[in-house]
């Protein structure tokens, strides 16, 4: 039978907190900070555990060598289950966002769920995984902003967008080593990130010294 402990670590529960502050960012920016924002934030947190679940199950051949101790390698969860647990939560994702914002948050949550599902199946482990992975957070910001002007939003879904590809990229390079100019606009991204959310007037110019250091 299997445990409610294994598939919290199957979608690796507590990290699902990196992602509501995307749809925060995102209302905020719009002018939609109000009821529908938890519920969006939830459904954030949904598609976020569906597309760990799915990572899982795109990997266990992988995992099955390299972390074996991983629920579906070690047996404490099928594959078959797996694979259902991210259909469910995309499901619920999806539904969450529908009734919480209407079509107009359906109509970004569907693409988000769809870049999910095609970073995990698809694009993680080809030179297209950074960007599809920074689409995924540059779409969660803008879920946050359906309820109100989401253009308003655009520079803050691109700006995590950018952080997220550059971070994305140099985590590839652990082992083989980076190109000298990657930490730096990694480092630049994050102070643009945190400046723009302390509301630094000018976080562009700040970012832009710390990538040329």
């Amino acid at each position: 039978m299997t445990r409610l402990a294994d598939l919290a670590e199957l979608v690796r529960a507590p990290a699902a907190l990196s992602v509501p502050g995307d749809v925060l960012s995102g209302a905020a920016a719009a002018g939609a900070l109000d009821r529908r924002t938890p519920a969006l934030a939830g459904a954030s947190v949904l598609l976020y555990w569906a597309g760990m679940a799915a990572n899982d199950w795109a990997d266990r051949r992988l995992d099955a060598v390299e972390r074996p101790e991983r629920p579906i390698p070690s047996g404490r969860i099928r594959p078959a289950t797996a694979l259902g647990v991210a259909a469910g939560l995309t499901a619920a994702g999806l539904a969450v966002a529908g009734a919480a914002g209407g079509q107009r948050a359906a109509a970004v949550a569907v693409p988000l769920a769809a870049t999910i599902w095609g970073y995990d199946l698809l694009a993680k482990n080809t030179a297209a995984g950074p960007a599809v992975m920074a689409a995924c957070r540059g779409l969660d910001v803008l879920l946050g902003a359906t309820g109100g002007r989401p253009v308003r939003a655009l520079p803050a879904a691109l700006t995590v967008a950018a952080h997220t590809w550059t971070v994305t990229a140099l985590s590839r390079r652990e082992v083989s080593g980076a190109d000298r100019r990657l930490p730096r606009a990694t480092l630049a991204g994050t102070a643009l990130v945190a400046a723009t959310a302390l509301g630094r007037p000018d976080p562009v110019p700040l970012a832009l010294d710390l990538a040329r250091q």
